[in-house]
Formats: structure tokens, sequence, C-alpha cells
């Protein structure tokens, strides 16, 4: 017989990326008392890690909970950006609620819409909470028009259109039902959470049925997983079946050595735990997002949706630059392998698969950002290696016509640069699809473009909008190819033999295009030093000194002026790279160089290719 938890509420958090969903949690943590008085907190608490913390966004979705009155809330923080999206369907498995966090400036995002729909889907309960109230440009009542209207686009049941509204200051830490009420705390959002998030019910008499929903990776204990309880019970040294759904053939008996709770930002070990709870459990090696873990005297996997498929992929490749292995501690192909082989521990939405060339291995992701995250977190933990050019991944129809994905593009730039950013995307193959001004002047464009169309575009987009403009992405499905995109307009600046860059070679060098590097650094034949004024490549000497004679000193060096390099960030790097090159990372550096750095054999390369082409 299914009974009620009344003592427990699982909800989560959604939102459109920097909507204040962590910063909220904050503030649930401290009103619930799991803080000391005296406690010295980090804001964000929940952001783990240095590349969460440094970016100001989340990564991966993390479990905590507090306590209210008698009743135990779990609360999962989720990501809002569309590449972490296969983070966000499978959390929404174990609750039977959201908050939708919505700015009260920026009101419903692309974003926003994203993970609305997959909670509409699973038929949770939702309550929406306009955030950020006591901005000086905050418009609540427009936001929360904004918000039906979404709501209504995305079907929601009559009960579900039926939602409570609150509002709220995270970082003042109040809530209020009304805007009229003088608010001193989040009692409010508490009380709504009480009242209308059902309690999660399940039969405890039943056999146990625990669907793990995440993967946490401990170096000392390996795999964890979390997930619910939906039926019976589960307890330490019980013996259970591991299965999958999807997967019939998996049947395996395994034991519960360890299992924990969470309590405010800890994981506390319990001995067993019952229908509704939110666990993690330690010691099962092989166990999956997905699994169930049954009884095995009545094994029924549970149903589980499938983790979206990747659209884009880069090649890994082990680094055999001539300043390879100086920079890095890990540098082997073995190295690379384990490490890209141990993400897929706790990144479902990643694919690795080993190439003909044991130096090169395959990474499909969600998207550029995807990729780009698991390369800071590989080169800061010391590897040392190279990425090829991202490109998407393509599929047939029946037909065998070839089909490409799609994304919908948000993008919201001042009026004056609207003209030529829809210039921009209509040559990268996208069509406007709509056109609306928003309430500050600026202007709301939203285009349906191939994903191959932003690859490399962030960085021309901002310099366009001179760091104005902000654009946001959702994958859109298949749809036939649109035909071929002219990328790169203006060709590198490779230098040609190896040694050290001083300023009279560069002096030279910058009447030719924009440099990436300055007076003093290593350089080797076929690195690119800068992005050309023209559309071909150039190569330059950048080692070169002045010859000394009587009547010219080489102090006269010091009057020549270099303008300052530009300096490329890892996206902006990601961006640049054609396709015939590759940029090298390291702990310390980074580096865009030619696939092939003879020059000789890479003009071979390119006849070779023209040939082919027909051209």
């Amino acid at each position: 017989m299914k009974i009620k938890r009344e003592d427990i509420r699982n909800v989560a958090i959604i939102a459109h990326v920097d909507h204040g969903k962590t910063t909220l949690v904050d503030e649930l943590l401290k009103q619930s008392g799991v803080f000391r008085a005296n406690q010295e907190v980090q804001e964000r608490v929940m952001d783990s890690n240095d590349l969460e913390r440094e970016r100001g966004i989340t990564i991966l979705s993390k479990n905590t909970a507090v306590h209210y009155k008698d009743t135990k809330i779990n609360i999962i923080d989720t990501p809002g950006h569309a590449d972490f999206g296969g983070e966000v369907e499978r959390v929404l498995k174990m609750v039977n609620g959201v908050i939708l966090l919505v700015d009260a400036f920026e009101g419903a995002m692309p974003q926003t819409k994203f993970v609305l729909k997959k909670a509409l889907e699973l038929n949770l309960k939702v309550i929406v909470c306009i955030n950020k109230i006591d901005r000086p440009e905050a418009r609540p009542d427009e936001v929360v028009d904004e918000v039906l209207e979404l709501l209504m686009d995305l079907d929601a049941s009559d009960e579900q259109l039926d939602c409570p509204f609150l509002y709220a200051s995270a970082k003042k830490g109040i809530a209020m039902l009304d805007l009229n009420d003088t608010p001193e705390s989040m009692e409010p959002l508490f009380e709504t959470i009480l009242k209308y998030i059902p309690a999660p019910e399940g039969d405890p008499d039943a056999g146990t049925q625990v669907l793990i929903s995440t993967i946490d990776y401990n170096e000392y204990v390996g795999r964890i997983g979390v997930g619910k309880v939906d039926n019976g019970k589960i307890a330490v040294n019980q013996e259970v079946l591991l299965m999958n759904h999807h997967d019939p053939d998996k049947k395996k008996k395994v034991k519960i050595s360890k299992l924990y709770e969470f309590e405010g930002l800890n994981k506390v070990e319990v001995k067993e735990a019952s229908v509704g709870s939110i666990v993690a459990i330690s010691g099962i090696a092989d166990i999956h997002i997905g699994d169930t873990l049954c009884d095995p005297e009545h094994p029924e996997p549970i149903p589980f949706q499938k983790i979206s498929e990747p659209t884009i992929a880069m090649q890994f490749i082990v680094n055999d630059s001539p300043l390879a292995g100086q920079e890095g501690k890990f540098v082997t192909s073995r190295h690379l392998r384990d490490r890209l082989y141990r993400e897929l521990n706790t990144d479902v939405s990643l694919r690795v698969e080993d190439t003909d060339k044991p130096e090169i291995l395959k990474v499909s992701g969600r998207g550029e950002l995807h990729l780009s995250v698991l390369i800071e977190n590989m080169r800061r933990e010391g590897y040392e290696f190279a990425v090829s050019k991202a490109e998407v991944l393509y599929k047939e129809d029946e037909r065998g016509k070839k089909l490409e994905p799609m994304e919908i593009a948000y993008v919201d730039v001042p009026e004056e640069f609207s003209g030529t950013i829809i210039q921009q995307l209509s040559e990268r193959k996208g069509e406007l699809q709509g056109m609306s001004l928003a309430g500050d002047g600026s202007t709301r464009l939203e285009f349906s473009i191939p994903s191959r169309g932003l690859i490399g575009y962030r960085g021309t987009f901002m310099t366009s909008t001179k760091g104005t403009g902000v654009i946001n992405t959702l994958f859109d499905g298949y749809a036939p190819y649109k035909g071929d995109i002219a990328y790169r307009k203006q060709g590198s600046l490779i230098a040609f033999e190896s040694g050290e860059s001083v300023t009279y070679g560069l002096f030279a060098a910058q009447e030719r295009g924009t440099l990436f590097i300055g007076p003093g650094e290593k350089v080797y034949a076929g690195m690119v030093i800068g992005q050309s004024g023209k559309s071909e490549d150039i190569e330059l000497n950048v080692c070169k000194t002045k010859h000394l004679t009587n009547t010219r000193s080489s102090s006269a060096d010091e009057a020549l002026k270099l303008t300052p390099p530009r300096i490329l960030s890892l996206e902006q790097a990601l961006d640049f790279i054609d396709s015939d090159e590759l940029l090298e990372v390291t702990p310390s550096s980074l580096r865009i160089r030619k696939k092939i750095l003879d020059s000789r054999l890479r003009k071979r390369d390119m006849i070779s290719r023209n040939a082919k082409a027909g051209k």
C-alpha cells in the first residue's frame, strides 16, 4: 500500500544561468540553521569546484538538505546552461516539484523554457519565484505575465497554471507572497514548499527500488550513486540486484556497504532509509546513471528517459609539438586515455571513443562550453595535449539525406548592433525567426541556425557588440544540411623557424596583422603567432635579429614600439582555430599550431586537397 512521507519534501531549483539559484540555496541553508551563527561561509557555497566559482556557473547538480519545522527538505541545485541540460533532465526524476527562479529584470529566458518544459513533461508541481526584486530596473509584474505566457506556450495543464508566485531577493534573504508585504525572511518560501510540493509516496512494504539519477566520484571510495528510494527500504549490508531498464542483460548481485543521506552540505552515514529519502550509496564499482537497485525477489527496474545525444565532437591528441612534455605532468597517450575515460564516471552526456590511431581520441559532448570546461579542468590537473577544431555530428535520415544539429539562438543586443548581427548570423546560415524590442531599448533577435554556424562565433559576437551583447542557445533537433559555411575570413601568421621571439622580428610582423605573442616567447616552425590581415596564411620570421654594424647599434631596437599582443582565452583560442590547425594545451600555455608543421609538406597537402575538391 502506498503511503505519503509527510516529513519529507524533494524539490529542485531550476532557472536560466545567473538568475540566482545558488545564492537562493545559500540563504535557505543559512536560515534553516545549517551554519553556526559565527561560522564563516563562502558565497555560493554550493559551487564547489574552482571553475564553477570563477565562471559563476553551476556545472554539476548538487544535493543538500535543510530542516524546516518537522520536515526535511531535500534541495537539488541544478545547472542553468543548455550544455549541462543532461544533468537537469535526470535530477528531476528524484523530486516531486520544482522552484522556477526567474530574474525580475531579465524575465523568462531560453533556458527557463528548456528546464520548465522538462518539469511539466514529468508532471511536477511548480512554484514560481521572481528573484532579484531589489534590482533598480526590476519589473516583477511584467515578468509574472511572461511566465504565465510561457506556461501556456508549453501547454501546461490548468492545475500547473494555477501555481503560486512568490517575490524574493535571495541576496537579502527575503521572500514574500505579495509585493506590498514587508518581508523579513525566507519563511514564505519554506511555507509554500510544505503546502504546495507533494510529499513523496511509495510502498514501504514492497521490494526495494532505488533509481540512480546522478553519480558522484571520490578518489577514496570510487563511484557514489545518488537516487531516491521509490519503494521499500534500503539498508547497509542488504543484498540487492543492480539492473537497468534499457539494458535487460544487466543483472548483478551487489551488497550495500555504505549508505548516506544529505544533511546541510554534508553526507551523513545512516543504517537504513525508506520511501522518499534521497540517498547516496558507495561501494558498488560499476553503478551507472539509470540503474535501479532492486529487491532480488521482485526485480523491477524503473524506466528512465534516455540521455540526450552529443551534438559536437573534438579530437584529443597526444602533444607532439617541438615543445611537447616541457610544461605538463601527464603527457602520454595512456595518461590522456585514462583521464578521459575517468570523466565518463560522472559526466553522462560525454562520449569518448578510440580511433584507429592510439594517440588520438574522439570526444563528443553537448556543446563548446561542455568540452571547454573539460579541457580547462584537465590542464589545471597537469595534463598536456592538443585538441582539434570542434565539428558537429551529422546524422542521416532513412532516405540517406544528411541531417545536422540545429539551435535556436536568442540574441539581446543594443539596437545599433542589430543590423551587424543579423548579417553575421545570416552568413552562417541563420534564419531570423523573430525580432522584438525589450524595455531597456535593446533588441531581441531569435534565429534558427545550424550548430556549426555557432562554432567559433562567440568571440566575433563579443567584438561586434563591444561586449554588450548576450547570446543564448538551445538545441532544436536535427534538420537537413543547410550548405557550406565559410568560417574564418582571415588567415594565420605562422612562424617559420624555431627559437625565441624578439622585438625586431615582431615589429616587422605586426604590420601584417594582429599578434598573439610578445617578445621573449618560445616559438617553433608551424606555430601560429597571430591573425593575418589578409585571407591567406603568411609565414614570418619573428626570431630575426638585426645585423650589427659599426654604425647601427642594438640599442636602437629599444626605440621600436610594439602593439600589445592579443592574448586569447581558452574559448577564444578554440573559436579561432581552423580545420587545419590544433590548439596545444598545457598547464601554463595555450599555443595554436598548424597540424602539419613543415611548410613544404603543408603546401603539398593543400595542393592535393584542392585538386580533390576540383578547385
